[in-house]
């Protein structure tokens, strides 16, 4: 009886074992759909947050330089370049309408307004703040200032550096030299300032009688690429 009970077994494992690889080529392919599509979706998210903070940060940074320039056709004109979308060029528009060169008042106001909109994101509300805070100058005072900057200042956000040198400049006006030196030699140190921040840094340090430090190893490569 044991080799009839034995062929019975291998033929039932044998029928079991076609009809298991029979379903998996029917319906295996949902579950390779299911991993691809679970892999694929969180690599699109990741991609998709890096490339839009990219663009942020790069959009954030042409128009600070446009903003720096002196004539207001000339901002307007540099402004105009900067290509944009969506909120970004809500945003653009915003400033173009609102230059210092024609209303400083209505300029003040529409930042205020942009930098309290919580509908906003947080990296165009941070750039109004730091705008308003350049644009107002002596205007506002210090003390003001200094608190709108010191709210942006702290690590994670997207114009960090460019908030700390204002609060440095903010020690000069308020007559604390040596303060000054200090917070611009640490941003000279600071791996992610940008270089032409790390050089204006170590300019005013120099104007202001210190000595600049020597940059820190990973900081000190981006001057000399961009000298490139």
């Amino acid at each position: 009886m044991s080799n009839p009970d034995s062929f019975i077994s291998e033929v039932t494992e044998e029928v079991r074992r076609d009809r298991l690889y029979a379903m998996f080529r029917k319906y295996g392919w949902i579950g390779v759909v299911i991993v691809l599509g679970v892999v694929g979706g969180a690599a699109y998210t990741e991609w998709s947050k890096a490339t839009a903070a990219a663009r942020a940060q790069s959009f954030g940074d042409a128009v600070l330089d446009a903003v720096d320039l002196g004539a207001p056709e000339d901002r307007a004109e540099a402004m105009a370049a900067i290509p944009a979308d969506g909120g970004q060029l809500a945003l653009k528009e915003l400033l173009l309408a609102t230059d210092a060169g024609t209303d400083k008042a209505a300029a003040l106001a529409a930042l205020d307004k942009l930098a309290a909109d919580q509908s906003q994101p947080q990296i165009y509300r941070d750039l109004a703040v730091l705008r308003r805070v350049m644009l107002a100058g002596k205007d506002q005072p210090i003390a003001d200032r200094r608190t709108a900057l010191e709210a942006i200042a702290v690590p994670g956000r997207a114009f960090r550096t460019l908030a700390s040198e204002q609060l440095a400049y903010l020690l000069i006006e308020d007559g604390q030299k040596d303060a000054a030196i200090a917070a611009l030699g640490a941003l000279m140190q600071d791996q992610e300032a940008p270089g032409g921040l790390r050089a204006r840094a170590g300019q005013m340090i120099t104007a202001l009688g210190g000595t600049p430090p020597v940059p820190a190893a990973g900081a000190a490569a981006e001057p000399a690429a961009d000298a490139g």
